[in-house]
């Protein structure tokens, strides 16, 4: 089990959301597919580990251990580290070299761990440096707001950006956005016609790859006892 105990989502053109919590217990679990990448910052049994946990294309396993204590920093889509294509982090996680004390290594630079408190100033001496940074053109673009660009443009700034295709997380968008629907007391039937999935088989094989469940178990899952 996963406690966590503060979490918020951060008004910054870099930061989606940031959290701070606590295993309290080995678990399994199921990540869903993602966009977004992470830098996470976990320490267990006083070792400290810094990670750069990219992009996901479809959902995995996940599993966790009793008693670590960890912070993560969920970047919008479009930001990214130019050092480090989105392409080499995609479904990876990757250990970041550790400093002295509570610091790590980054771009030849060393950086010492930010709070759940400070984690927006923190990101903002990252982007300052330019070991963060981020492309607008790829929320346009999935806002539908963009000017005309060419396809083999937009294919290069994704695929660089997020190490995804746009295409590919319109699907991850979708599957979310009916994982919202059904938990809201949508009718499976209903919600696989309002976002345009060919029948409830095509809902139940995008659901189950992308995050990990059938519609019939979400829907389980949030029905209250009688």
């Amino acid at each position: 089990m996963i406690i966590i105990p503060e979490e918020r989502f951060v008004e910054s053109p870099y930061i989606e959301w940031v959290a701070h919590g606590y295993t309290v217990a080995d678990g399994l679990t199921m990540r869903p597919a993602g966009y977004n990448w992470h830098l996470i910052f976990t320490r267990h049994e006083g070792v400290l580990r810094t990670l750069v946990v990219g992009a996901l294309e479809a959902a995995r396993p996940l599993s966790y251990v009793a008693g670590a204590e960890t912070l993560w920093i969920r970047f919008k889509v479009g930001t990214f580290l130019p050092h480090l294509p989105a392409t080499d982090t995609l479904n990876r996680e990757i250990t970041l070299s550790e400093g002295s004390g509570d610091n790590f290594w980054l771009e030849s630079k060393v950086w010492e761990i930010p709070t759940f408190e400070n984690a927006e100033t923190f990101v903002k001496h990252l982007v300052r440096t330019g070991a963060v940074t981020c492309d607008p053109l790829i929320e346009a673009a999935l806002r539908d707001e963009l000017a005309p660009t060419s396809a083999r443009t937009l294919r290069y700034r994704f695929q660089h950006s997020t190490g995804l295709g746009q295409h590919h997380i319109r699907q991850i968008k979708r599957a979310q956005r009916a994982v919202e629907l059904l938990r809201q007391g949508n009718p499976i039937l209903d919600t696989a016609h309002e976002l345009g999935y060919a029948d409830q088989s095509h809902l139940t094989h995008s659901l189950k790859r992308f995050l990990g469940s059938t519609p019939g178990e979400i829907v389980a899952s949030h029905v209250l006892p009688g």
